[in-house]
């Protein structure tokens, strides 16, 4: 780290003193080690893996319509880089496509060595929402069709965005704006003048927005799916060994309300036949949005 980076971070840790104690939390959790069941996401046997970002279990269970088993299992990853650099980083994924509303892989490129068949990038300009700034349920389940015909003997990772911010159901859009860039840690700093129940609320109804499209993905693609997520989602839940509470899915922080995830099989049809192919070259590729807007948009610093 050079030192104006330094600089930068003494700076809000003076403003934002909340910070600098999920910083000394963290130095906890990284001397703990992972749960011995934790799920190792790509040795799992599936076709089709479904991940909705931030999706806590027990809103997950709380809410969920879907067919299929339900159980929960245990993640190593509080948010998506998180989740990225401990699935994804070393991976030898060249019977996989990406299908992903959200950017942070493209962020991560030059930290995150994965070989992938493809990636799919919907959050770039046909795949975007100006309006509620992201990437609505519907277009990530069209674009998956079309994945799934074009790939055929490849094992598919849908990424959605919900239920993480913006909540874009009827409470979000009543109490919340969506100037939303820094969103939790505005939260956390008390410059969201909304309660905890109201933003559970707009959370739990993103979650429920998005489970119908998920429907209609299962009963389209072929083989074995699992609806999973990357993350959780914390609401005041007190991380360890400082009981600060908690909100969003900040890195390294791994209390169970952010590392416990939804693990739902479900079968539609005979499985695949999936074959290893060359790796694509859309890590490298320019993308024509402005990548950093579109994770402001969506709540991250």
């Amino acid at each position: 780290m050079n030192i104006t980076e330094t600089i930068r971070r003494v700076r809000r840790g003076i403003k934002e003193p909340h910070l600098v104690t999920r910083e000394l939390n963290k130095h906890y959790y990284k001397r703990k080690e992972p749960s011995p069941d934790a799920v190792e996401f790509f040795d799992e046997d599936w076709d089709n893996l479904i991940i909705l970002d931030a999706c806590r279990y027990d809103t997950f269970k709380k809410c969920n319509t879907l067919p299929g088993e339900l159980q929960s299992r245990q993640t190593k990853s509080s948010s998506t880089p998180d989740f990225l650099a401990t699935y994804f980083d070393g991976a030898d994924l060249r019977d996989t496509v990406y299908v992903t509303a959200n950017p942070q892989l493209y962020r991560k490129r030059d930290r995150i060595d994965v070989q992938l068949h493809d990636v799919i990038n919907i959050w770039q300009d046909e795949g975007w929402d100006d309006e509620f700034r992201t990437v609505r349920p519907e277009t990530v389940v069209d674009v998956a069709k079309d994945a799934a015909e074009q790939y055929p003997d490849k094992r598919l990772v849908v990424h959605f965005i919900q239920p993480h911010y913006p909540f874009i159901g009827p409470t979000g859009k009543e109490h919340l704006d969506l100037d939303s860039l820094d969103f939790w840690n505005r939260v956390m700093a008390g410059e969201v003048d909304v309660p905890v129940s109201v933003l559970y609320k707009a959370y739990e109804e993103n979650v429920e927005m998005v489970l119908p499209h998920v429907e209609e993905l299962l009963s389209t693609l072929q083989g074995k799916s699992v609806v999973t997520a990357d993350h959780g989602e914390a609401f005041g839940e007190r991380a360890r060994p400082i009981p600060m509470a908690e909100y969003g899915h900040p890195n390294g922080i791994y209390i169970p309300q952010l590392t416990t995830v939804p693990w739902l099989v479900h079968q539609n049809g005979a499985r695949r036949s999936i074959t290893e192919g060359d790796e694509g070259e859309h890590m490298e590729e320019d993308v024509s949005v402005d990548v950093e807007q579109r994770l402001q948009d969506l709540g991250y610093a």
